[in-house]
């Protein structure tokens, strides 16, 4: 399927937050997708991830999580200056602020011609796998994407502790989780922490473990692993065209 891609400019407490958008050519009504980057917010091989999961019917939104301190359009470099910039970014942003940003995308896609308002999912790698959880949380969210999500078990996420863990009984729709089993970010411990909160909220979930490291779904690293990358997209499409269809 082929796609449009433009970006957005939606205020949030005052503060510019650049989305980029990329959603199907044809025209009809689309799922919504909230769609969360890493710690590098929106570099190319982020975009080439959004732009893949739009070609598969779906309007996807992503902003640009650090908005109140990097200037617009800034990608931050995948190196380990770019890595401690993006996790000073991330220790400098508030859980609310997080929170705040991911209301203002859901009622953008809400008031989208080409969404239908009441199919609104979310999708995030890393520090976004933890926000598009918490994403969750909203009542729209049907369908939750969180590829290997740091930070949930231990609450970091933004300057104070995030309560995310503690919250899990509040998600309505459906969740699946990504896994890379090499990851040192996301040990067995954090996982079981992770499965047994969303097990004992009775919330239907998927799991899919795969020998991989962090980051393996981003293809401009060193941790990249397409045979991983590829099974990982296989069941996020199937899962997220299943709730979708219904």
């Amino acid at each position: 399927m082929q796609i449009t891609k433009r970006n957005v400019e939606l205020r949030v407490d005052g503060s510019l937050m650049r989305v980029y958008v990329a959603a199907p050519k044809a025209a009809g009504k689309y799922p919504g997708i909230v769609f969360y980057s890493d710690i590098y917010q929106l570099g190319d091989a982020m975009i080439r991830l959004a732009n893949y999961l739009a070609g598969y019917g779906y309007v996807v939104a992503a902003p640009e999580i650090f908005h109140r301190i990097e200037p617009i359009g800034l990608a931050i470099e995948p190196d380990d200056l770019g890595r401690m910039r993006g996790n000073d970014d991330a220790r400098r942003t508030s859980v609310a602020e997080y929170d705040a940003d991911c209301l203002a995308v859901i009622e953008f896609l809400k008031t989208e011609s080409a969404v239908s308002p009441n199919q609104i999912g979310t999708l995030g790698f890393c520090i976004g796998g933890h926000l598009a959880f918490r994403a969750a949380f909203q009542s729209e969210i049907r369908a939750c994407v969180c590829c290997y999500p740091t930070g949930i078990p231990s609450g970091k996420l933004g300057k104070e502790v995030a309560d995310t863990i503690h919250r899990v009984s509040e998600i309505k729709g459906e969740m699946l989780m990504v896994f890379g089993t090499l990851d040192p970010h996301i040990p067995d411990s954090d996982r079981q922490t992770i499965i047994k909160a969303i097990e004992n909220a009775n919330i239907p979930h998927q799991v899919f473990l795969y020998e991989a490291e962090h980051t393996f779904m981003r293809d401009d690293g060193y941790r990249y692993d397409s045979s991983a990358t590829t099974a990982a997209w296989s069941e996020i499409v199937t899962f997220l065209g299943r709730i979708f269809a219904e």
